[in-house]
């Protein structure tokens, strides 16, 4: 029999185990792709904080519960990207990299405010349209207003209320709906902006964050996106040169690109990519542009560029739009309603302060979309501590691809700066858009986080990652005569 104390601790900790067995608010639920039952949650919030008696929006979370009996008390927060992608939609994508930390960690995924079930603030899906009205730059605009005339139209319509300092109030009311204490943070794109106001406003709730392809809040996205994507393609036509069998296939790739550039509009022909129906459409450079960008997201599609522009400029374009669209149709469907109440918010008042130079191709053309859009987009009021980023009081980890054509290195440098001596910066050189995923960094962001002692989290070595290559170019295989006249293949 225990004294009178130890009696009482241990009733202390039963009750608290009982308790934490299913979090309060929670039910069993499944969820598309998972095949283990989860807990799903909603909590009652106010649109607009200002006037918490008024119009209410329920903020949907995901609970993947712990394997182990004996779990830890800080669950894993996970933060999406976009801004405008849904965390639990990105759930099962993302489990099997977060699998070690769910052994003793419960996973916690929480849509934010206008995104999948949280309100969400969704456009109409554009992907099935004729590739020339997607594609089609003011075409696009013209959705886009009939969508915000369509959402302001809605209970949750008061597209104002959905910026970053918002929803991250959201997130906390979350977590005490939990009876959490303490939890970390790990965000990927916009979500390492989200995780960092999280910590501007409530550190004391933070134990470890890592945040993966820093996005700081005064990084103007629509002014970096142009430097940012421009150094990246600089660097492909870099890569090809700087290898023998590349340049030798392709020794006049950059005046090829240039020739594409300065020879739009012109009218082409395509396979739709999910019908496979031939279509004829005047190709623009912003629809060049924009085809070119996505594979840049990620090195080993980027290496396919090479091949695809010198088709292109033989008049062959099958490769570039099959590059343009790899990545469409991944969880990556973002709800542009809410993408555009943040950049709006949030970026566009600051375009003018920017001091990114446009790329020599890309030059102003997001600037402009976004401009445009923005000028009748309701706008949210954004503190400006919003854009400073205090010390971290816990340790942070910041992950940057050498080769991400949306936040490279210098942007998580810059925050490094800032938070002090408790971040740590690692730079793997050719990563595209995520480090994570990188196979070894499961096992260094497990460490980061499961480390007992701040100082030990801080030493972690990624050094596994950092020497990973660079992708070699892909060169098609030829047909080539054979000294009998026959065609035999080659590299």
């Amino acid at each position: 029999m225990f004294p009178k104390n130890k009696a009482q601790e241990a009733l202390a900790l039963l009750i608290a185990a009982l308790g934490t067995a299913a979090h309060a608010g929670t039910a069993p639920c499944r969820i598309e792709g998972v095949p283990t039952e989860l807990q799903c949650g909603q909590l009652a919030r106010p649109l607009d904080p200002a006037k918490p008696q008024g119009t209410q929006i329920a903020i949907h979370y995901l609970v993947v519960p712990a394997m182990a009996r004996n779990k830890l008390p800080d669950p894993v927060l996970l933060l999406a990207g976009g801004p405008g992608q849904s965390a639990i939609q990105v759930a099962p994508l993302v489990l099997p990299r977060l699998a070690r930390l769910n052994n003793r960690r419960d996973l916690v995924f929480i849509d934010q405010r206008g995104t999948g079930r949280s309100a969400p603030l969704q456009c109409a899906d554009d992907s099935k349209l004729p590739t020339a009205e997607a594609l089609d730059g003011k075409a696009m605009q013209q959705r886009l207003e009939q969508c915000r005339a369509d959402l302001q139209k809605l209970p949750q319509g008061d597209l104002r209320q959905y910026t970053t300092v918002i929803a991250m109030q959201d997130f906390d009311a979350v977590r005490a709906a939990l009876g959490v204490a303490q939890w970390n943070l790990v965000g990927a794109s916009y979500g390492t902006r989200a995780a960092l106001e999280y910590l501007r406003q409530f550190p004391q709730q933070v134990r470890r964050s890592v945040i993966d392809g820093v996005a700081p809040p005064d990084m103007v996205l629509p002014a970096s996106f142009s430097t940012d994507g421009q150094a990246a393609l600089d660097a492909v036509f870099k890569s090809c040169e700087g290898d023998a069998a590349c340049q030798a296939r392709y020794p006049g790739l950059r005046a090829e690109w240039a020739g594409l550039l300065q020879g739009l509009p012109r009218s082409i022909s395509l396979q739709h990519p999910l019908s496979g129906e031939p279509e004829r459409l005047t190709l623009t450079r912003e629809m060049l542009l924009r085809a070119v960008r996505m594979p840049l997201y990620v090195p080993s599609q980027a290496a396919a560029l090479p091949a695809a522009i010198h088709a292109a400029h033989q008049g062959r374009f099958e490769g570039i739009a099959g590059l343009g669209g790899a990545i469409a149709g991944k969880g990556t469907r973002l709800a542009m309603g809410m993408h555009f109440s943040v950049v709006c918010a949030e970026d566009m008042p600051r375009l003018a302060q920017s001091s990114d130079q446009p790329g020599s191709d890309f030059g102003r053309s997001d600037a402009e979309l976004y401009g445009q859009v923005c000028k009748h987009w309701p706008r949210g009021e954004v503190p400006a501590a919003f854009y400073s980023l205090p010390p971290a009081k816990t340790p942070v980890l910041l992950l940057s691809g050498g080769a991400d054509p949306a936040t490279p290195p210098r942007h998580g440098e810059r925050v490094a700066k800032a938070l002090g001596a408790q971040a740590l910066h690692v730079v793997v050189p050719e990563a595209g858009h995520g480090v994570m995923g990188i196979g070894c960094m499961g096992e260094v962001l497990t460490r980061f986080i499961d480390a007992k002692a701040d100082a030990e989290a801080l030493k972690v070595d990624a050094g596994c990652a950092t020497r990973i290559p660079r992708p070699t170019p892909f060169l098609p295989v030829q047909a080539a005569k054979s000294a009998t006249g026959t065609e035999a293949s080659k590299p």
